[in-house]
């Protein structure tokens, strides 16, 4: 089923591969893409640079010649253009120069701020604020809040210098005591009331460096994952095609970039179709990559309630962030044995069919940007003109078509 309505992310990034694509037409792009040649060159229109990919230069503003008047006027205006971004460079090159030595250690963010309240006069705040990023909001909230933490830090050295009390042996103290010794004898015959809690004794101590004394322990170099979830296998290598939406399979699969580093593939495929229903690529495989996949097959689709995801059992799938998003989401969780490739045979293949259809035999791609939208028209192509052996030689797309309209027609009979 092909999509009707398409987000202004789409858009620029269709209209980015075609000017990217050197010999690239507004038919094959379109094609590629599941997407009409009107509405492509509508969207280049709306959100191109205005050059073509072959490098031929500006394009002519409605078929006119450029007058020598205009030329000059237009140059002009690119030049004083040119010269004030680089300046706004510059400006922002010593602002980071100065910036840097606030970064050296403590909390960042509150550097950050720190940073923007002493050179606030000689640059003003809404430029240090988008220098450093940070909102101009919370910036003034944390201005706002000083009095406070002036307080609070005023209390905390009175706290301190009372732990050290504790911690003198020269006054009967224990260098040992750490936070929980210290907080029973700072709690030692106080009224509940006036007790401090533990946290805050902590806390403190790390900030003053009065960390107890501490034996050297054994080191555990294997740590078992109590926190991740697991769940039972429901697809059980069934992976036929049939009724489209209903159940999915998932995986992450790396991209290698020529500079050493990796961009990382998560993607989220309807078997009943072979569709790639969801994806998303990061430089990160944290539990935020797969849950967009999903948040991504679930705009595409529409719902996704009551569908099963099959995955393998990594940290991510089985992260409590990622439960609760399948849980939000209405779906059911499946998942394959340990050290079972076949539970999830077909997630693996099509993202080694990737790797292998996009380097062509290369170890690496050239750069991340051309990664991303390499991967951004095999995805889309992937739906839209790849055939597939399982679906009879048809499209995702295609399959889901006629699927539709068989299931229409069996209804409409038995009516």
């Amino acid at each position: 089923m092909a999509r009707k309505n398409y987000t202004d992310e789409f858009r620029q990034r269709a209209v980015d591969l075609y000017e990217s694509t050197p010999g690239a037409t507004l038919k094959g792009i379109a094609a590629d893409l599941g997407i009409t040649r009107g509405a492509l060159r509508e969207w280049v229109e709306k959100f191109g640079s205005g050059t073509t990919t072959a490098g031929t230069g500006p394009m002519p503003a409605a078929g006119r010649a450029e007058s020598q008047a205009s030329r000059i006027a237009r140059l002009e205006a690119e030049l004083a253009e040119s010269q004030a971004e680089k300046l706004k460079l510059e400006t922002e090159r010593d602002i980071l120069r100065q910036a840097a030595k606030y970064f050296a250690g403590g909390d960042e963010l509150v550097n950050r701020f720190q940073f923007v309240e002493d050179h606030k006069d000689a640059y003003g705040v809404k430029r240090l604020c988008e220098v450093v990023e940070i909102a101009r909001s919370s910036f003034y909230a944390w201005l706002a809040a000083a009095p406070g933490r002036a307080a609070r830090a005023a209390e905390d050295a009175v706290l301190a210098a009372r732990i050290r009390v504790l911690q003198d042996p020269a006054q009967g103290g224990d260098r040992a005591y750490g936070a929980p010794r210290i907080t029973a004898d700072l709690n030692d015959g106080v009224p509940v009331a006036g007790r401090v809690n533990h946290k805050r004794v902590a806390r403190v101590m790390r900030e003053h460096a009065l960390a107890g004394i501490r034996l050297r322990r054994r080191v555990k170099t294997t740590i078992p994952d109590q926190t991740g979830r697991k769940y039972p296998d429901l697809i059980g290598r069934d992976f036929s095609i049939g009724e489209p939406n209903r159940r999915y399979v998932g995986d992450i699969t790396y991209l290698p970039i020529a500079d050493g580093s990796n961009l990382y593939l998560a993607t989220c495929i309807d078997l009943g179709s072979r569709k790639l229903a969801g994806w998303q690529v990061a430089d990160h495989m944290r539990t935020e990559l797969v849950e967009d996949a999903l948040r991504a097959a679930a705009r595409n689709r529409g719902s996704l309630a009551g569908t099963v995801f099959h995955s393998d059992q990594g940290s991510v799938y089985a992260s409590k962030a990622y439960a609760a998003l399948c849980e939000q989401l209405k779906v059911t969780q499946s998942m394959g044995a340990v050290g079972s490739s076949a539970d999830n045979s077909l997630a693996e293949s099509v993202n080694a069919t990737l790797k292998r259809e996009l380097l062509e035999g290369r170890p690496a791609f050239p750069d991340q940007a051309t990664a991303y939208r390499a991967v951004f028209r095999w995805a889309n192509r992937y739906n839209t003109r790849r055939r597939h052996s399982a679906l009879g030689q048809i499209t995702p797309n295609s399959y889901e078509t006629a699927y539709t309209a068989t299931t229409s027609a069996t209804l409409a009979e038995a009516a």
